[in-house]
């Protein structure tokens, strides 16, 4: 909804990925490009009648280096709920070359982001935060996003928690959240953005404590949603986008938008690597104009 203010109900990275572990893990050299086509539809467990994972009771407590604090930068899988363990497991085992072709220069270039992929449960089950950028921006105008932009400098160390912040900072600047009520509990592999440049740093995190969401700025946010992992999985909302250029993408159509390129890439990754994506038919084709 625009700029709208909504309030929603309570309810992978590396191996070195856990509790005091996360500068570790952002630090790791494994890293990866932006995320292509998913590979074959896959069926996974924890699937609800309507293809998205199911609810339920948080799952027993796994380690962690201590309580969540205001914009922690601690990563720790204690207390998510148990519908989150497939995603917290693929996190742990994906390969870069699993996520894409593409990555980062081995001389360093390009300019460090990171972006929020922020899971919470609403009034039909697990969903994903989402935001549509304004227009006017010079970089990808009115495309739906993760929250998420260039690391800056008080962020601190790009190697370590510099992307935690940035991820957490950028998603209250961006949707209005409160940071204080997100548990972050991976990261996953760095990728690459070539178009942009763009190096990013995708951080996971768990809406423990949802707070009001909506436009911040407009002239950075269009519009601030939810969308539920059901629609995601749901084959009637999967399409193949074609850019003029040739390159051909996993997309999706909804809330009234078409989720493609960087986003729908990771999205995709995530539906199948944690086992929830539906077969859906890759002839379904979305052409895209030059200006996208």
């Amino acid at each position: 909804m625009t700029g709208a203010t909504q309030n929603r109900p309570a309810a992978a990275d590396t191996d070195a990925v856990a509790g005091t572990a996360a500068a570790d893990a952002v630090a790791g050299t494994t890293t990866a490009g932006t995320c292509g086509s998913a590979a074959g539809g896959s069926t996974g467990p924890s699937a609800g009648p309507t293809g998205g994972p199911t609810g339920g009771a948080p799952a027993a407590a796994r380690p962690s280096a201590g309580p969540v604090r205001r914009g922690s930068t601690e990563v720790t899988t204690r207390g998510l709920p148990g519908w989150l363990d497939p995603v917290v497991d693929a996190a742990r085992t994906v390969r870069p070359t699993q996520l894409s072709r593409f990555l980062p220069p081995e001389d360093g270039r390009g300019r460090q982001s990171a972006v929020l992929i922020l899971f919470g449960e609403g009034a039909r089950g697990p969903e994903l935060l989402l935001m549509e950028r304004a227009g006017s921006l010079r970089s990808h105008p009115g495309q739906p996003s993760f929250p998420g932009g260039a690391l800056d400098p008080e962020d601190g160390d790009p190697q370590t928690t510099g992307p935690l912040r940035a991820a957490l900072r950028e998603a209250e600047e961006e949707t209005g959240l409160d940071p204080a009520g997100v548990q972050l509990f991976g990261v996953l592999p760095r990728l690459y953005i070539p178009v942009s440049e763009f190096v990013v740093t995708p951080v996971l995190g768990w809406w423990r404590a949802p707070s009001p969401i909506g436009v911040v700025d407009p002239a950075e946010t269009a519009r601030v949603f939810t969308v539920p992992v059901a629609d995601l999985t749901h084959p009637a909302h999967r399409v193949t986008v074609v850019h003029p250029s040739g390159h051909q993408g996993p997309a999706f159509t909804v809330e009234s938008a078409l989720v493609w390129g960087f986003t729908a890439g990771v999205i995709d990754r995530i539906l199948h690597f944690a086992g929830w994506e539906r077969p859906w038919d890759r002839s379904r084709q979305v052409p895209l104009d030059w200006r996208a």
